[in-house]
């Protein structure tokens, strides 16, 4: 696997990156990757990388030998030293300007990819997200896998900052000052359990069976004294550790999404 300062170096002779971004986050994309490769031992095939950002997770494929297309929002892609990485590296840029409507992959031909990654994507959804997934049926091959990470709500952190919010006579979720004064897209605006996840899909098809679902140690490695307390729990207990790894493959497409969302 790569080092951190390889990664680093390679984005810098592209035109450089979100360095912070990469540097916080890089555990978490080889964590992942190592996570899925351990059970599918044979790299390659088409990855489809939903909310590829500046491509840090992408290029770890594509320098591996995976076929990667990597979507996101046209301004990022705009950026010269996204579009120079992808060209170096074989990244196809898939460009949507937004999600909701079911629209985003309309372009791309049934059964495209084996893949596709919807890491840190889910708790970031304040829309009903089924015509998404119908979409992302659609163009998800039989027998690939979606390879979902987010935070884990029973988490042993979480735990504490809900009782930390009880004790001072906070509201639940999210902040006043973080929904009046942040863009909507940067809040978790809902975390979920293991147990809801695997609800999650089974209602959305019969054709998405769970094969993998873990709860994975702290990927962000904080030195601080309640980190490192918490930690200890945390290998003790795995279900309160704070990341949550779920792989879904699609069996079939005898059933597709039937789920019809509706007005209450």
């Amino acid at each position: 696997m790569i080092s951190l300062e390889a990664a680093l170096a390679e984005f810098e002779r592209h035109g450089s990156t979100d360095v912070d971004y990469l540097r916080l986050h890089f555990s978490r994309f080889t964590t992942t990757k190592a996570l899925l490769e351990a059970t599918r031992p044979l790299k390659g095939g088409r990855v489809l990388d939903v909310g590829a950002h500046w491509l840090h997770q992408s290029y770890l494929y594509a320098r591996d030998g995976y076929e990667v297309s990597a979507a996101d929002m046209p301004p990022i892609h705009g950026l010269a030293s996204v579009r120079n990485l992808a060209a170096a590296h074989g990244i196809r840029l898939l460009s949507y300007g937004e999600l909701a409507g079911g629209h985003a992959f309309a372009a791309i031909p049934d059964d495209s990819f084996d893949i596709i990654l919807f890491t840190e994507i889910l708790e970031h959804l304040a829309f009903n997200p089924v015509a998404l997934w119908r979409e992302l049926h659609r163009v998800l091959a039989p027998q690939g896998r979606i390879v979902l990470t987010t935070p884990n709500y029973q988490a042993l952190r979480t735990l504490v900052r809900r009782w930390k919010a009880s004790v001072t006579r906070s509201g639940g979720g999210l902040s006043v000052q973080q929904i009046l004064g942040t863009p909507t897209h940067g809040h978790h605006w809902k975390e979920y359990s293991l147990a809801e996840l695997r609800e999650y899909f089974s209602i959305l098809s019969a054709d998405f069976v769970v094969r993998r679902a873990l709860h994975v140690e702290d990927y962000y490695g904080s030195t601080s004294l309640a980190a490192r307390c918490a930690r200890l729990v945390e290998k003790a207990i795995p279900a309160l550790r704070p990341h949550l790894h779920v792989e879904v493959e699609l069996i079939g497409k005898r059933n597709g999404v039937m789920k019809e969302p509706g007005w209450t």
